[in-house]
């Protein structure tokens, strides 16, 4: 009986281990999920950022965006609420988008490093050589999950005039979409150490944004005294 038990239990151990897939194949279901990811048309999010070194900042923001269109909403700055909110309206694509910082077969090529086991998941590690030179920020690592063939965790080396470091993206599921959680950058500005880090929380996917959301404020009115 006893060893009855032991056997059972060895079975239930292997059946609990992740499968190990095939380097290529992951590439080629990598390559689908990226082609086939999709995008919010609408989202709202809470981030922190945290800068320590050459700039010391610590900020908390909401973020409104659909499509291009971002109303950034600043709450609080150095722990302190502030309070009359700060707010920013501008158009610009989003940087952290996982199908534009994902490495692609046109622009890397990637090679099979290790695989990843953490209880029932395995993910997969490549090194990232960029195939074109003028890429500002290449990716040099990235980590795709072996559940969705989306990238979890992208790295890459940053690089200009007067700065120089090393990064990284760690992205997870949130509903049906693919979102960054975290990004901490470690880098030498002019000569000094320089940390940044930023926390996504708090994600909300609204089918739409009313166009009023991304109106400037407007201006308080200013007061005028009587006439003397």
């Amino acid at each position: 009986m006893k060893r009855l038990l032991c056997a059972l239990a060895a079975i239930v151990a292997l059946g609990a281990r992740p499968a190990e897939l095939d380097s290529q194949y992951v590439l080629q279901r990598y390559a689908l999920a990226i082609d086939t990811v999709t995008a919010p048309k609408a989202v709202i999010f809470t981030y922190t950022v945290s800068q320590a070194g050459y700039s010391n900042v610590e900020q908390r923001h909401v973020i409104y965006r659909s499509g291009s269109d971002v109303r950034d909403e600043t709450l609080a700055v150095d722990g302190v609420a502030l309070v009359r909110k700060i707010v920013r309206i501008s158009h610009r694509d989003d940087r952290y988008a996982i199908a534009r910082l994902a490495p692609k077969a046109a622009s890397y090529e990637l090679l099979f490093l290790r695989t990843i086991k953490d209880g029932r998941r395995a993910d997969y590690e490549y090194e990232a050589t960029p195939l074109i030179a003028t890429l500002d920020a290449p990716v040099d690592r990235v980590t795709i999950d072996g559940r969705t063939y989306l990238p979890r965790d992208v790295q890459f080396t940053t690089r200009g005039p007067d700065a120089e470091g090393r990064a990284h993206v760690e992205y997870a599921a949130f509903g049906k979409y693919w979102m960054p959680v975290v990004a901490e950058v470690n880098a030498v500005v002019n000569g000094k150490p320089a940390r940044e880090r930023i926390v996504w929380s708090d994600y909300r996917f609204p089918a739409s944004l009313p166009p009023s959301t991304f109106e400037p404020p407007r201006p308080l009115p200013h007061a005028t005294l009587p006439p003397v």
